[in-house]
This record gives structure tokens, C-alpha cells and sequence, in this order.
């Protein structure tokens, strides 16, 4: 699944950790990918060819494109998944490919969202859809991953109490979650930490209750989501589809900014219009929309 997001170019805002980070040549043979013949084969290569290291590798065949980006994550301090855990879903793309298309793209809007929401006194933003399926979970969760590889302390917060996603992107089970924390039964305790992401923290749906809508509208839940949002610096909400209900809306209402996400050849025109409609009329701020071409 990739993205094209509506938001003007940005220079890649993401930089070495360090000042002198290994070479990528050294990385891979580190990791076993390479032996120092087939690094001489590469440099030598590298006289006639105007290509980087691990490109020219590649094209000799020297080692796969997995193997390239996991060099690559190393180089450049970015937390991940291991290439071969099964343990999440690998529709973590920001997780598990560091390099390529689809996470430059999410970057990129990352740089965007920064810009024009985060940095102008903004700590939270719904994530919205029309349809089930046009792929605002997957956003959600992939925007997530790369604001916690900035360095920036992030929750992510599953409010689709219909059709939650969250809790099986990440592989967190059936457990307690944001309808549980609403209704009184637990306590800020029920987030779950990601290790492999230090900064980014999950809180899943929960058991999902019939009065979705109700409980979301209560005008406790704006003091709740404020109390559990205080130690984070952005706070992204995966809500549930428009033809759902107006649950997206009314968060939408309370966080004050909303990312639509339609879906190429299938999102219709007219209920991305009146989904506008809705938020604008609640006085939520249309940051932009994303396009999901799949």
C-alpha cells in the first residue's frame, strides 16, 4: 500500500545520529552479508560507476534489498523490526522497510504534519477515513512509528471502537484499552510500550462497546484524552469511518485538527464532501488529505 500525500516538497528532515556513522560496507560485513572480497569487488566497481555502496552491491548481486535496509537502519540510529519477525504485522511498513518509496513518503508528510500542526502549539490529530478500509489505520500506525523514530514521544490512540485495527497492527492482544479507560474501569496504566520503539506508546480500543458514540460525546472523555495525553509531545488518533458514524467527527471537534485519508477509485466525492462539511462545521481545522493509492 503506498500514499501520495497532497503536501507541497520537503527536504528530508531526517539526519545522522551521529557525526561519523559506520560505513555501510562495514555494516554489512558485520552482519555477515559480505565478505572483504566481495568488498573489494564493490569498491573497485565503485571507480567505473557512479553509485553509492550498497547500490552497486546490489547490483552485483552481492546482497538483497532487505539486507540493504537493514545496513541502512543501523547507519542511521533508526529503530525497527528484524527483516524476519512475524511478530507484527508487516503492514508496518515505517518498521520493517527504513529505506524506500512508501517511507519517504511518510517522512515527508511527517515534515508536513511538524510544520503545520505540531510546532504551532498542537499536540494532538485525528486520522480519518470515509470507508472502512481506505486505510486510515494503516496511516495511523505508520505515522506513529516514524514521529517515535524522530526521537518524539508519541501515543497513538486506537478510537475506532467499531472496527478497531491497532491492537492487531502492533500484535497486542485482546486487552484493556481506551473504552475501558473511558468508562472508569482502568486507569492510564493500560498503554502499552513498543520496545522496539522507545518513544511510542500504544493504546488499543479495548473491548468494544455498543455505545461507541455516546461514550466517545461525553464531555468527560475531552478531559480524559487531555489527562492521558500530558506526557507525550503528539498524540495521533485512528478513529472509526465516517459511514460508521460521527464518532471521527466529535473527536475531531475536541483535538481541533483532522488528516482525511481517501482512497483512490473507491472513496466517493460526495461523502468526502459532506465528511468536510461535518468538520468544518465543528470547527475542526482539515490539515490535508492523504491519498491511498491501493
Amino acid at each position: 500500500m503506498s500514499y501520495s500525500p497532497k503536501v507541497a516538497k520537503l527536504m528530508s528532515d531526517l539526519s545522522p545520529v551521529n557525526e561519523e556513522p559506520k560505513k555501510v560496507g562495514r555494516l554489512l560485513q558485520e552482519a555477515g552479508k559480505l565478505t572483504v572480497a566481495d568488498a573489494g569487488r564493490v569498491l573497485h566497481a565503485q571507480k567505473t560507476e557512479n553509485l553509492r555502496f550498497g547500490e552497486i552491491a546490489l547490483k552485483l548481486g552481492l546482497i538483497n534489498e532487505i539486507d540493504l535496509q537493514q545496513a541502512l537502519s543501523q547507519q542511521f540510529s533508526i529503530p525497527g523490526f528484524a527483516p524476519d519477525d512475524a511478530h507484527f504485522s508487516a503492514d508496518l511498513v515505517a518498521a520493517y522497510q527504513p529505506v524506500g518509496r512508501q517511507i519517504e513518503q511518510l517522512r515527508a508528510l511527517r515534515g508536513q504534519l511538524m510544520l503545520r500542526w505540531f510546532s504551532n502549539g498542537h499536540k494532538a490529530l485525528v486520522i480519518a477515513g470515509i470507508d472502512a478500509g481506505d486505510g486510515a489505520s494503516y496511516l495511523a500506525a505508520n505515522l506513529a512509528v516514524v514521529f517515535s523514530q524522530l526521537g518524539v514521544r508519541t501515543l497513538l490512540i486506537d478510537a475506532d471502537l467499531r472496527r478497531p485495527r491497532q491492537h492487531v497492527l502492533f500484535n497486542l492482544g485482546d486487552r484493556p484499552g481506551l473504552s475501558d479507560f473511558l468508562a472508569g474501569r482502568n486507569d492510564s496504566a493500560v498503554t502499552a510500550r513498543i520496545p522496539a520503539f522507545p518513544q511510542l506508546t500504544v493504546l488499543t480500543a479495548g473491548a468494544v462497546p455498543r455505545n461507541s458514540a455516546e461514550l466517545l460525546a461525553r464531555p468527560a472523555t475531552a478531559q480524559q484524552l487531555e489527562g492521558l495525553s500530558k506526557n507525550y509531545d503528539v498524540v495521533l488518533i485512528d478513529t472509526a469511518a465516517a459511514a460508521d458514524g460521527a464518532d471521527g467527527v466529535m473527536l475531531a471537534a475536541r483535538t481541533g485538527g483532522a488528516l482525511l485519508v481517501l482512497r483512490q477509485d473507491h472513496t466517493r466525492l460526495a461523502a468526502a464532501a459532506a465528511f468536510r462539511a461535518d468538520l468544518e462545521s465543528s470547527g475542526t481545522v482539515l490539515i490535508g488529505t492523504v491519498l491511498n493509492q491501493h
